[in-house]
């Protein structure tokens, strides 16, 4: 019986389903995490980690892991490799000297060794602190939403919800507090499985990533319509040239090459840029949809927020796109037109030079016909007297006048050489 070869990556790419599972939280706590640009590669990323672990006297990851969850000393750490940034999430077990009465006091960043922090080149993209708490009422938990949980975050950005069947209540107000977090409170409502609490804490985590990675798009796309504008100025006047046929062509593809290859330099330095962001923006839709969020004392959802505040910004990387878009087939057809008239315009100067050639080769024709004749002439004047000078004799003892001699030879001569000329210019020619 043959056996049947596997495929080098499939017990990698099945395993890679399983790798990164949701961490379990089973009681009140806090959840510190923040994420960092990878701008050195995962193997910096990577040595960061094995540094944290090592503090610790905790195992390393083995090989290229892209994900890790163990210990961290009393906590435990969970860290992961994206493609553009590596994030870290430590999981506290109660409030600490962060206490009810307090809220989000304090920095949780120093439960990270101080020396460690200062060594990490990468630039935050975003940081967050998540205070979970567990088993309590509805109306407990309505009760504080309007009272104390609002007062740990600004009003007029809160977005509070129930989620996964009213099974436990979110709240957040997506702004960078003293500390430089984003603040996150997760309560449970009646009993919550470990492993629930933990999804719902990741998608939180996961929403705010996302969103800050989705961000990054717009000072590209203010970029784009910076100089969309002035690059759209040119292609116009360049239009309006290429109305008025007087003008030279030359000058103006000069032009529009110089501002097609600006379009293309703006286009290709802000590709990767926007496809990241909207491949960013449909996690954050989707990581809310799972939330299945519902109403609580009138708040705003996370959906709401997102639509708000969110998508007018995504609206405008959306729209940068597509006028980077549209100037790139702008000058596309411009380019197109231009070849056309270029083409044209040299077809014209073609059909000019070709009438000119065959003026110049019916001339030359004339000439050489011309000079054909003359030569006939001269080659039977030397013919000629060739002939009679070697009848001379002959003529004497006949007693022919030499002049009527030349006189008889003149014709057949003269019409030998004119065949022997047209049999030379047929074997040249390549008639024969």
């Amino acid at each position: 019986m043959r056996i049947l070869k596997d495929h080098p990556l499939r017990y990698d790419l099945s395993n890679e389903l399983h790798a990164r599972p949701s961490p379990e939280i089973s009681g009140a706590g806090q959840v510190i995490y923040f994420a960092i640009s990878a701008d050195d590669g995962p193997d910096a990323a990577r040595n960061k980690l094995e540094e944290l672990l090592d503090k610790y006297g905790e195992t390393r990851p083995s090989g290229e892991a892209n994900h890790y969850y163990g210990s961290l000393g009393r906590h435990k750490l969970k860290w992961e490799m994206h493609s553009e940034f590596a994030t870290y999430t430590l999981f506290i077990d109660g409030h600490g000297e962060v206490g009810d009465d307090k809220g989000f006091d304090g920095n949780p960043m120093q439960n990270f060794p101080e020396d460690w922090r200062a060594s990490v080149k990468g630039g935050i993209i975003t940081s967050a602190h998540v205070r979970v708490e567990m088993e309590q009422t509805e109306a407990d938990v309505e009760q504080r939403v309007d009272g104390e949980i609002r007062n740990w975050f600004v009003g007029s950005s809160l977005a509070a919800a129930y989620t996964l069947d009213r099974n436990v209540v979110v709240a957040g107000d997506f702004r960078i507090d003293e500390s430089g977090n984003i603040r996150f409170a997760v309560i449970g409502v009646g009993e919550v499985s470990v492993r629930r609490m933990g999804r719902i804490v990741q998608r939180l985590l996961e929403i705010e990533t996302y969103k800050t990675m989705a961000m990054l798009t717009l000072p590209v796309a203010r970029n784009v319509f910076a100089k969309a504008g002035p690059l759209d100025a040119q292609l116009s006047k360049i239009m309006e040239q290429m109305t008025n046929r007087t003008e030279d062509p030359a000058p103006m593809l000069e032009q529009l090459l110089d501002v097609s290859a600006e379009i293309e330099v703006l286009s290709s330095t802000s590709a990767f840029r926007f496809g990241a962001g909207r491949a960013y923006r449909a996690l954050v839709d989707q990581r809310i949809s799972v939330l299945r969020e519902q109403r609580i004392n009138d708040r705003q959802l996370f959906s709401e927020f997102m639509m708000r505040r969110f998508d007018p910004a995504m609206r405008t990387c959306k729209a940068a796109e597509r006028r980077l878009d549209g100037l790139s087939k702008q000058a596309a057809r411009a380019s197109e037109l231009l070849g056309t008239r270029v083409n044209v315009a040299t077809t014209e100067q073609n059909r000019q030079l070709l009438e000119s050639m065959n003026k110049r080769a019916a001339l030359q024709m004339r000439l050489q016909e011309t000079v054909e004749g003359l030569s006939v002439v001269a080659v039977s004047y030397y013919a000629v007297n060739l002939l009679v000078y070697l009848t001379g004799p002959l003529a004497k003892v006949y007693a022919v006048e030499k002049t009527y001699l030349a006189a008889a030879f003149v014709p057949p001569v003269m019409l030998a050489v004119w065949l022997l000329v047209r049999r030379i210019k047929a074997r040249v020619g390549g008639d024969e």
